[in-house]
């Protein structure tokens, strides 16, 4: 693509209206990166957790933030996500809906929903900092158009890969869960990192490399993953450590959603269980939650 056609696409995609269904850490954090460059509209049904945020339209419920949007970003948790589709039902029609809860598969959605246009994605914590490496897939109705928005969106908060959707769930326990194993790492091992940062990031990558490669990732995607979930978990540690002093206890908590595929794993860790275990046991619980 030449240059001039990649800025007339980005034109096109900056008219674009995003609503995202979830303020949520998740939720909150593709809306501040994305909102320079599209008007954002977001639900919660907790609206209290949008007291807090500027630049960002307010929708009184599902039905209004739809009607007024172009992508739908569903950055509901899997637990949640039965009602939410329930609620979209019959408000489908020209909308591309982007989800990216674990374990909810594309054609899960269009199950329920019928030929919707689906994009999944798998964002993780570097969302915050835009710095995220998003692995993404469409569903069966999606056209090329459609998942080329849906990839610029995720552009906006960091790298993205397209992988097939059968890989979904392994790149969900390294990428997605991989920063609350690295922050737990830091809390149990903290003179290790202080001492020696680059020699501590260098260990946990190869781990975690090793641990991808044994649920079933290639060789060039395990790689991949553990590299820039290590170091995009490294930079948003350093930044949000200088912006509130929290630290990689805070930090871990806040990426572990009870009854979700990090906690599976830090479980297994704090049991005694290898990263590779955390992993396997990420994966397992991602399958559970699969749709």
């Amino acid at each position: 693509m030449s240059s001039q056609s990649h800025k007339d696409t980005r034109s096109q995609v900056k008219r674009k209206k995003i609503g995202i269904v979830g303020y949520g850490n998740m939720g909150s954090a593709i809306a501040e990166n994305i909102k320079s460059a599209y008007e954002v509209f977001v639900f919660d049904k907790d609206s209290s957790k949008l007291q807090q945020a500027q630049g960002i339209s307010f929708s009184k419920d599902i039905r209004d933030l739809i009607n007024s949007v172009d992508i739908v970003v569903l950055a509901v948790k899997p637990q949640d996500f039965d009602p939410v589709l329930k609620e979209i039902k019959g408000l489908t029609e020209g909308k591309i809906f982007v989800t990216i809860a674990a374990g909810v598969t594309a054609n899960y959605i269009e199950k329920q929903l019928g030929k919707i246009k689906v994009v999944r994605a798998m964002p993780n914590l570097g969302v915050i900092t835009g710095k995220s490496m998003t692995c993404i897939c469409k569903g069966k109705f999606a056209g090329k158009e459609d998942f080329d928005l849906a990839k610029e969106l995720f552009m906006h908060v960091g790298k993205v890969r397209e992988v097939d959707e059968s890989k979904m769930n392994a790149v969900t326990a390294v990428s997605g869960s991989g920063p609350g194993y690295y922050f737990n790492e830091i809390v149990k091992r903290p003179d290790d990192y202080a001492r020696d940062k680059n020699k501590f990031i260098k260990e946990f990558e190869t781990s975690l490399a090793e641990a991808a490669r044994e649920i079933g990732l290639d060789e060039e995607m395990s790689l991949l993953l553990a590299r820039e979930t290590v170091i995009l978990s490294d930079v948003t540690f350093e930044i949000v450590k200088k912006i509130d002093n929290s630290g990689a206890e805070q930090l871990r908590d806040k990426v572990t959603s009870k009854g979700g595929t990090t906690e599976a794993g830090l479980k297994v860790i704090n049991s005694g269980g290898s990263l590779a275990d955390a992993v396997k046991a990420a994966l397992k619980r991602a399958e559970e939650l699969s749709k």
